[in-house]
C-alpha cells in the first residue's frame, strides 16, 4: 500500500489550494497594491468616469477587464492608454480630454493597469 505522502495527494491539493487562491483573488497572481492604484485612480480624477463595476461616462473597470482578458499586449496598449493626454469618446456622444493619472513613475502607472485588469 503506497502512503499518503508518495502518492501525490499533499501535492495535488496544494496545487488546488494555490490555483483557488488566484482565481478568487486575481490581483494576487499579478501582486497587484490595490490601495495604490485605487489611490492613484481617485488622484486622477478616474472614478469621475468610470467605476469598478458600473459603467458611467466611460466604461467600467471589469468591462475593461473583461475586453482585454488573454490579450499578451493589454498591458502595453492600456500603458500607452493612461500615459499620455488624448481625446476620448464617451458615452453619450461628444468627445472628452481624457488626461494621464499623476503617476510617480511607470511601476505605479503599472501597478494600475494591473489593478483595472484584475477587476474582471
Amino acid at each position: 500500500m503506497k502512503s499518503f505522502l508518495y502518492s501525490g495527494e499533499i501535492l495535488r491539493k496544494a496545487v488546488l489550494a494555490a490555483a483557488l487562491v488566484l482565481v478568487v483573488h486575481p490581483a494576487a497572481a499579478q501582486n497587484v497594491n490595490e490601495d495604490a492604484a485605487e489611490t492613484l485612480a481617485k488622484a486622477g480624477h478616474c472614478f469621475k468616469c468610470h467605476s469598478v463595476e458600473k459603467a458611467k461616462k466611460a466604461p467600467s473597470y471589469k468591462r475593461i477587464a473583461q475586453k482585454y482578458k488573454g490579450k499578451p499586449d493589454a498591458e502595453a496598449v492600456l500603458i500607452k492608454h493612461l500615459s499620455g493626454s488624448k481625446s476620448v469618446t464617451v458615452e453619450g456622444g461628444g468627445d472628452e480630454q481624457h488626461e494621464p493619472p499623476p503617476a510617480k513613475d511607470a511601476a505605479d502607472l503599472k501597478n494600475l493597469v494591473h489593478w483595472i485588469l484584475s477587476r474582471g
